[in-house]
């Protein structure tokens, strides 16, 4: 791989770009489509016989990841073919209440259900023609993009991303060999990111393997004597207690500061900035440092199966008012992760317009907490990997920080590729 720093530029109406590369509307290189209008009598959200799974705009996190909870499922037939999504489609927001998620992608690396896949009303298919698919990505994730967005997102309740307007921004377009290499490098670093991210998931998913083992199906307990427990309707070891959450947890949520989208753009940082959906940007200074699980208290509270969606962070980190803020006080806080990752959270969920988990209702949860000694135990056990879980979470906000470096730098052709 060889690289260099351009000399040679010429002045163009999106900056300085190298004198062999062109300036051009993303329209003229990408057709645009918009996503599929339905009604309510033909979405579901169990998959049935020939069906196509619907990406809605809830379903694309603000870091280019798909949330597959929630997705719901319409006939195949009411589907144009154009609006099937084919492998390495970027489909985009295009509205939202929330101004932050307007312009927010992901891109389709593959097709994740039998049936097929297509997207929302409130979203757009970006499908390459005449552009470098994987650069695409890439260059929809750059700066000059961000700023035109800035521009011509409007509305008052609900923010809208009209499609002439995707269609005239300007983009850089360098010659598609190049566009190739730039490509190359930086997937390098998201290929990298992808194999940490699922070596988390194997990793959470044995620590629950060994919770539910110990905590909701007692195996290791088997030969103890064991009590019939009313309040959780079941038998438990004797011995064992039951509690409210609210009594083995410390809340923080009186430390947390929300930060406008304006107040935010002035303080951009390397610190974390959570709101309900998890990370949604990265501000200049922290409220929290250490270890602590994040429970959104609106939005999308609960996955498919009523379970909570929350955090396990160990690091320097900001909170909005959307997501409580809480650790162990009578146990190791990866229990309490583990313990709400297992237990369903739709009782205590009010509110039907906007779903809430206020922090009295989570505090009356009940929760089941054996001896200290056992606690010890099971902590001994799965700590080593949480320890791996959050060296690979680190590891990959460094990645993404020399992916986020090298990115401007590689799109607008200040740092060439010349050869891999």
């Amino acid at each position: 791989m060889k690289f260099r720093w351009e000399t040679e530029f010429k002045e163009t109406e999106i900056g300085e770009i190298p004198r062999d590369w062109e300036v051009g509307k993303l329209g003229n290189f990408v057709d645009i489509i918009r996503g599929v209008s339905f009604s309510k009598e033909h979405t579901h959200f169990e998959q049935f016989n020939n069906c196509i799974a619907l990406l809605r705009a809830n379903n694309i996190a603000k870091d280019g990841s798909l949330r597959l909870e929630d997705l719901m499922y319409i006939p195949k037939e009411i589907v144009k073919e154009e609006q099937f999504i084919r492998e390495l489609d970027i489909i985009m927001v295009a509205s939202s209440g929330n101004k932050d998620l307007v312009g927010k992608f992901a891109q389709i690396k593959e097709i994740p259900f039998t049936g097929g896949l297509t997207f929302g009303a409130f979203n757009f298919c970006i499908r390459s023609q005449r552009i470098e698919k994987l650069f695409l990505k890439f260059l929809l994730s750059s700066e000059i993009i961000e700023n035109q967005l800035e521009e011509v997102v409007d509305g008052t309740n609900i923010n809208n991303l009209r499609i002439n307007d995707l269609k005239n921004f300007k983009i850089p377009f360098p010659p598609l060999p190049e566009q190739a290499r730039i490509a190359t490098v930086l997937s390098w670093f998201d290929d990298l990111i992808e194999v940490k991210k699922k070596q988390n998931e194997i990793l959470e998913k044995t620590a629950m393997a060994i919770f539910k083992n110990w905590f909701i199906d007692f195996e290791p307990f088997k030969d103890e004597e064991f009590v019939y427990n009313e309040e959780l309707g079941k038998e438990i070891p004797k011995g064992w207690e039951v509690k409210r959450l609210g009594d083995v947890v410390e809340f923080f949520d009186h430390k947390r500061i929300p930060l406008s989208q304006i107040e935010r753009l002035k303080r951009q940082g390397i610190y974390p900035y959570y709101g309900a959906n998890g990370i949604i940007d990265y501000v200049d200074d922290f409220l929290f440092d250490g270890k602590f699980l994040l429970v959104p208290e609106d939005g999308i509270i609960a996955d498919k199966d009523g379970y909570t969606i929350s955090f396990l962070v160990n690091e320097k980190f900001w909170a909005n008012n959307h997501i409580h803020v809480l650790k162990g006080k009578l146990t190791e806080t990866e229990f309490l992760y583990l313990f709400l990752k297992l237990t369903p959270i739709e009782p205590y969920i009010t509110g039907a317009v906007q779903p809430k988990l206020s922090q009295g209702n989570m505090s009356k949860i009940p929760i089941l907490l054996p001896p200290p000694p056992i606690l010890q135990s099971f902590h001994s056990l799965v700590e080593p990997l949480f320890q791996k879980i959050i060296l690979n979470q680190k590891q990959i906000m460094t990645l993404r920080k020399v992916r986020d470096t090298l990115l401007p730098l590689l799109v607008f052709g200040k740092l060439r590729v010349e050869e891999m």
